[in-house]
Order: structure tokens, then C-alpha cells, then sequence
């Protein structure tokens, strides 16, 4: 579907929860005492009406979407749902050992796993749980089980882990692993996150070996990851950045909160609910055509917005 600005929506983030079983510094864990999830058949219903509408990739968020135990579940409803060409995952890692193998037999086909660090003390600092090991455990995993493309989410925060980006990178020499550097969102009541970002271009500076890729993209691969490559890497290098680099013009996405409101910006606070419309096929489709129709034209990051909806509720 063409939103209201000429895009082409077809990508739709799902955040299953706002629960996690982390406390990532920038992000934070979920303390509300609302913590209502949509059921499986839930997400099924309104996923089916957004494929109405045109969407053909969707990825599961959350929070963080292996605490729920019925992922497995959802993720298999989504697959097979007409006109789904794609079905992927963001995960923090920590239960993706035993869930990588299970997921694929779901329908999930690529995985983005988020990690800031290799140092285990640091990681422990960052996340406030001392899990590397099954990161690691879990990322091994879904190399032997076949799950691709592999992606590794690293946020750089100035004076905390911006010093990691070497030995980051360096897993993308060693494995065919794809890693990302995405700058950090400025979700903070003070705006000291503004002064935390460390920008893409200041990653490049430091290694200036890596080239960019040059790839002919057609509206199924479009990412807003701008990707570089270095001689010998089995993998690539990414970065996003909706900072330093807006890539709104192109921005394909849409997201389904947990609680059934879709959010079509990342970057502003306007939200349309489903719920009272769940059970109506018709009624549903026509929301959800709203919702598409709602995306602005840009996100508004620098004006404060987006802060309502912490990366906790709504998967990034």
C-alpha cells in the first residue's frame, strides 16, 4: 500500500510484549502493571489485515519476544497467512539457544540478535545480567540450524561502550554474520541521550578500510541499513541512522504495539487502536488502511517525540 507521502509500507514490526528479561540501560525493563498482550489468534487477525494492505515482511519484537511462550505459535499463524513472503525475529539472545531450531520449524527464516558488547563485564553493566555466554550459545545456534541472514544490533554509547566497535566489527570478519551499528534514540525525558550518540560517520573514520556495498535494491530488500564490506570478511558492516542521516523518504515500516494500537512513526507519539474493531475483517482492514495512511512524513526525534513509547513497548 502507498502511504500519503508515496511510500511503498510493506514491512510490519510486531511487538509481541513489553516484557523482557533484560535492563538494558537505554532501554530499560518493563515495570508497568499493564502488561496486556494480544493473544496469538489476536495477532494473527490483525497481521492478516495488514497483508490485505500490502504487507509482505513482518518481524517480531518486543520487549523481548522469547519470553513469550507461545512464540513458536504466533510465529507459525503469521507464516501462514497469504501473502507473507517473509517472516524474522529481533531477540536480545539470551533463550535463542533453545528456541533457534523451533522457530525455523515456525516459519521464522532470519534473525537480528541484539548485542553492544563482547566483554562479559560489560555487558553485565549494560544489560544488568551476566548472559554473554548464551548470547554467544544462542548465535552459534542459529548458524547450525541454518536460520540467515544473521544480524547483530549494536548500540554505541558515548564514554560507556563506544570502544567496542572494533572487536564488533571483527565478528563479521570471523563469521558470516552481518553487524549494525545503530545510533542511539534519544528516548529521555532530559534529552542526555542527545549527547550520548555516537554517529555513523564516526564509526567509518575509524576504519576507513571498509567500502560500501553497492547493491541494486528492489522493494522486497529495501533496508534502511546502508551496509560496507572489507576484504577477507565473511560478513557485512551496517549502519542506521535515523540521527545524524534521516532516511525518512524511504522509511517502509509500520509497527503493532503489544496492546493492539499501531504506531506508524518511531519518532512520533500519534497511535490508532485496533482493538475495538478485532473482531469486524472488514472494519479492521479499513483501520489499519488508516493507520498506513497516518504515517508522517518524518520522525521527530530532536523535537521530543517518541519518548511516550520507550524502546521497551515498542521493539525499535
Amino acid at each position: 500500500m502507498i502511504d500519503s507521502y508515496g511510500r511503498k509500507i510493506n514491512y510490519l514490526r510486531v511487538s509481541v510484549t513489553k516484557r523482557c528479561n533484560l535492563n538494558c540501560s537505554y532501554c530499560g525493563a518493563c515495570n508497568e502493571k499493564d502488561n496486556t498482550e494480544l493473544s496469538a489468534e489476536q495477532i494473527e487477525k490483525i497481521v492478516r489485515a495488514f497483508a490485505k494492505c500490502g504487507i509482505t515482511k513482518v518481524r517480531l519484537t518486543g520487549g523481548e519476544p522469547l519470553v513469550r511462550k507461545d512464540i513458536c505459535d504466533i510465529a507459525e499463524r503469521i507464516s501462514k497467512i497469504d501473502g507473507i513472503k517473509k517472516l524474522a525475529l529481533t531477540t536480545n539472545g539470551i533463550n535463542l539457544k533453545d528456541c533457534a531450531k523451533l522457530l525455523k520449524d515456525a516459519g521464522v527464516t532470519a534473525v537480528n540478535i541484539s548485542l553492544d558488547t563482547t566483554d562479559s563485564e560489560q555487558y553485565k553493566s549494560l544489560t544488568g545480567y551476566d548472559g554473554l555466554t548464551k548470547v554467544f550459545d544462542g548465535i552459534a545456534e542459529c548458524e547450525r540450524v541454518g536460520l540467515s541472514p544473521i544480524r547483530l544490533n549494536a548500540v554505541l554509547i558515548k564514554d560507556k561502550n563506544d570502544i567496542q566497535a572494533e572487536s564488533l566489527i571483527n565478528i563479521a570478519r570471523d563469521r558470516k554474520i552481518d553487524v549494525r551499528f545503530i545510533e542511539l534514540m534519544p528516548f529521555s525525558d532530559d534529552g542526555e541521550n542527545e549527547n550520548l550518540v555516537v554517529r555513523g560517520e564516526d564509526i567509518l573514520k575509524q576504519f576507513a578500510f571498509l567500502k560500501p556495498v553497492i547493491t541494486a535494491k528492489n522493494d522486497f530488500e529495501k533496508s534502511v541499513a546502508r551496509y560496507y564490506e572489507a576484504e577477507g570478511f565473511k560478513g557485512r558492516i551496517g549502519f542506521i541512522t535515523p540521527i545524524s542521516d534521516k532516511f525518512c523518504s524511504e522509511c517502509n515500516r509500520i509497527r503493532l504495539l503489544s496492546d493492539g494500537k499501531v504506531k506508524a512513526c518511531l519518532g512520533n507519539d500519534g497511535v490508532i487502536d485496533l482493538m475495538d474493531v478485532i473482531d469486524n475483517e472488514e472494519l479492521l482492514t479499513n483501520r489499519v488502511r488508516e493507520a498506513i495512511l497516518s504515517k508522517p512524513m518524518e520522525h521527530k526525534f530532536t523535537c521530543g517525540y517518541g519518548a511516550s513509547h520507550g524502546l521497551n513497548k515498542i521493539g525499535g
